[in-house]
């Protein structure tokens, strides 16, 4: 089959964007996800349904996956009727997940029995970047694999970066994202204390964005704050699960990450609040509660 025969499977948030970037760049692209809402928005821009993740397999030279845990990739890769199971040696998975380390060795592994490549290729940049192509991709596995799948990798990403054999992409992706669950904590706690001494939270924005302060993480969640739209994106629900794999990392490697164990907390607390499916700057709920402050105006 052409190498342009691409596969997704898990069509959702980052999936979604990325599967119709494949799409404008002049893949063939099937496409499977459990969601039929998200199934229809593929083929309407495009892309050619499936009605299985092994349908996806059988029909692609390449597949992609966007999916929500470690333990979803392995039913889909290595499970009753995965991937391994149906798709022809010579083939390729691109996971594009964020997993652990463990998992993408073990799909590798496994592929490898079958004569397929795999690389794990988490991404990061949130729903925008997956909508803008700009995403920042790391990526895990044989060298030559990463050279058969860079050029697709550059049509959903800006950034394309060989970390190193399988699981490398994963672990580089856990400590991206355990410096941006940080982000977000630090963010809403120094907001908190700004409205609590008198600061307006938005002129103290204007005040020090442009400083050391200044960061992407900001950027996103002040205008959040202060219109409290906590829409997602990206959820609480997924940076706790991504925190906890870093947590897990860290303590197989026995390396000490105090402020990694308290960011998971406040995590799992909006979490067990019932708030784990809203973006993540609802954090700032958490120092609300405590103090009776609010910080920005009504919710939108």
């Amino acid at each position: 089959m052409p190498e342009t025969a691409l596969g997704f499977i898990g069509l959702g948030v980052m999936g979604g964007p990325m599967a119709r970037n494949l799409i404008k760049a002049g893949y063939t692209v099937t496409g499977f996800d459990t969601d039929q809402g998200r199934l229809d928005r593929f083929v309407a821009a495009g892309g050619k349904p499936a009605a299985s993740a092994a349908e996806v397999g059988r029909a692609s030279a390449i597949v992609c996956l966007s999916l929500p845990t470690g333990d979803v990739v392995r039913q889909v890769v290595t499970g009753e009727g995965g991937l391994v199971t149906v798709m022809k040696p010579g083939t390729a998975i691109l996971d594009l997940s964020t997993t652990e380390a463990k998992v993408a060795q073990d799909a590798a592994k496994a592929c490898a029995a079958g004569g397929i490549a795999f690389l794990d290729a988490p991404v990061s940049g949130g729903e925008q970047g997956a909508i803008d192509a700009t995403l920042s991709i790391m990526v895990g596995g044989e060298a030559a694999a990463f050279a058969r799948c860079r050029p697709i990798l550059s049509s959903t990403g800006k950034s394309v970066v060989h970390m190193g054999g399988s699981g490398m992409g994963q672990a580089a992706k856990l400590v991206n994202n355990l410096i941006v669950a940080a982000g977000f904590a630090a963010v809403c706690e120094g907001w908190a204390l700004a409205v609590k001494a008198g600061l307006d939270p938005a002129t103290l924005h204007e005040a020090i964005r442009g400083g050391w302060a200044g960061s992407r993480v900001m950027e996103e969640t002040i205008p959040r704050l202060l219109t409290r739209n906590f829409v997602p994106g990206g959820t609480v629900d997924i940076m706790t699960k991504d925190v906890g794999y870093a947590l897990n990392m860290a303590r197989t490697l026995d390396l000490p990450v105090p402020v990694t164990a308290l960011v998971h907390e406040l995590f799992r607390m909006a979490k067990a609040q019932g708030k784990g499916p809203k973006a993540q700057p609802v954090l700032i709920t958490l120092w609300e509660e405590w103090t009776g402050i609010q910080v920005g105006g009504q919710k939108a």
